[in-house]
């Protein structure tokens, strides 16, 4: 399960048995989250309001990298 990004308590990661479309899981505490990439869309969520709403700004944020990541992670399996 590779990591991503820890930041503000976030958690952002994907596991490594992954499927399309690409998308990124977040976890703070005991809240989750499961968002797609490229629209930023929410697939899941049991966050609170405000905490989706940073997690989302975060993404969007970093949605390069992270997209980065998952085709560097999945290309070499």
């Amino acid at each position: 399960m590779p990591t991503l990004l820890l930041i503000n308590g976030f958690k952002f990661f994907f596991y490594a048995n992954e499927h399309e479309p690409k998308h990124i899981h977040v976890s703070k505490g005991d809240e989750f989250a499961k968002i797609e990439l490229l629209q930023i869309h929410v697939i899941k969520s049991h966050m609170k309001p405000k905490d989706l709403k940073m997690a989302l700004k975060i993404v969007e944020l970093h949605k390069d990298e992270f997209e980065r990541q998952w085709d560097e992670y999945f290309n070499q399996r």
